[in-house]
């Protein structure tokens, strides 16, 4: 009963091999002039960009839409700091935590703002294009 199983498992094992072969050989035979291409076209839906970099491109749209909402997020720390200052009353250290808030923010919309143009630039310059 043993061999049989073993035999049976080793003519699976076999025939799987070979379907892969024969499978990758097919493969194999096709003429794609660019590989890469012809699979990212494929994976590509209706209305995507087709480029990867550029004005128009992936990288970025994804980006700015990344970058405008850390900017976003740092305007509403900005204004979520001024309300604390505001309703501190007083006391030191809720103004010292309000003014940490404030200028945290401030940080962050400045590296937000210095992450943009730089981004913009390097995708212009790999991608050949203006930003938008």
């Amino acid at each position: 009963m043993k061999n049989i199983i073993k035999r049976t498992g080793q003519t699976f094992t076999g025939a799987a091999t070979m379907v892969t072969l024969l499978a990758g050989r097919a493969m194999a035979s096709m003429d794609y002039s660019n590989p890469a291409q012809a699979g990212a076209e494929a994976a590509r839906g209706n209305g995507m960009p087709a480029e990867l970099v550029g004005a128009t491109g992936v990288f970025t749209r994804i980006t700015n839409t990344i970058l405008f909402a850390v900017g976003i997020i740092s305007v509403a720390m900005l204004i979520y700091g001024g309300l604390r200052y505001i309703i501190s009353g007083g006391d030191s250290k809720k103004v010292t935590d309000a003014k940490n808030t404030i200028m945290y923010a401030i940080i962050g919309l400045i590296i937000a703002i210095l992450s943009y143009a730089i981004v913009n630039f390097v995708i212009s310059a790999v991608g050949g294009a203006t930003s938008v």
